[in-house]
């Protein structure tokens, strides 16, 4: 097998939430394609952390932070960049620990980002036979708000949170506002940073869904979770009137 992909520009970070054991399985399978990756653990109950701190003792090219409380997927991928940022990386690709996401794609999205650094690289999901019909129909829902919301400025999937991000302008988003602090996270980050002028680039990418037997693990709630998206629409809903004309300009005359 090849060696993994070193950079110091660009790094694989995951947010991890009691996973179980499908987790030690996609850490090692992001590392054998890329160096670093770093593994926020987001208040785990689960005995991951133990586990992946040994596997990041005697591997160079793993980091793990534990926090302490589960703040949401979108303050663990925070924690990350922050400490990306300190550390000069400019780029990061995020991905879920629970073995839905492609980590063989890992070398092909960080090749894209490095030909266009200023773009968002963005996985637009291939479902297989397998995967849920109602979430497969029900995301269409919040596809077509988000790039209602951008003015269809081209974003393929808004809820796929296997994407490369620019980290700095991903930052500031975060830091200037209180939300998109857990489920809320992805298409939340795609449609405020399309309103920045950052530019989406669709590359498709295959998504698992385990089924328990195979160790998957979801902790999406129907009810929860889409209460959520439906209040994060209505905020973006309202921040798109705003910037409606911004928006325009930059649709109808670009450059």
């Amino acid at each position: 097998m090849s060696e993994p992909t070193a950079s110091a520009s660009h790094l694989v970070l995951i947010p991890s939430y009691n996973p179980g054991a499908q987790v030690y399985a996609t850490v090692r399978a992001a590392r054998a394609h890329w160096q670093p990756v770093w593994v926020v653990v987001d208040g785990s109950s689960d005995g991951t952390a133990a586990g992946l701190q040994d596997m990041a003792a005697s591997d160079p090219g793993l980091r793990v932070w534990v926090l302490p409380e589960n703040g949401g997927k979108g303050a663990a991928v925070l924690h990350g960049l922050d400490q990306a940022a300190a550390e000069g990386y400019t780029h990061a690709l995020t991905m879920d620990s629970d073995g839905q996401h492609p980590a063989d794609l890992i070398p092909a999205f960080m090749a894209a980002s490095q030909q266009q650094p200023a773009a968002m690289i963005l996985g637009k999901p291939v479902f297989d036979a397998d995967a849920p019909a109602l979430r497969v129909q029900g995301r269409k829902i919040s596809n077509g708000w988000a790039n209602l919301e951008t003015l269809w400025a081209g974003i393929g999937d808004s809820l796929y949170g296997f994407r490369v991000y620019p980290i700095e302008p991903l930052r500031q988003v975060m830091r200037g506002q209180r939300w998109m602090r857990r489920f809320d996270f992805d298409p939340e980050a795609v449609v405020r940073l399309c309103w920045r002028g950052v530019r989406p680039v669709n590359l498709a990418a295959p998504v698992k869904y385990l089924r328990a037997d195979e160790g998957g693990v979801s902790h999406f709630n129907y009810l929860r979770d889409n209460t959520l998206l439906t209040w994060m629409h209505l905020r973006l809903v309202l921040g798109f009137v705003l910037r409606l004309p911004l928006l325009l300009v930059r649709r109808f005359f670009p450059g």
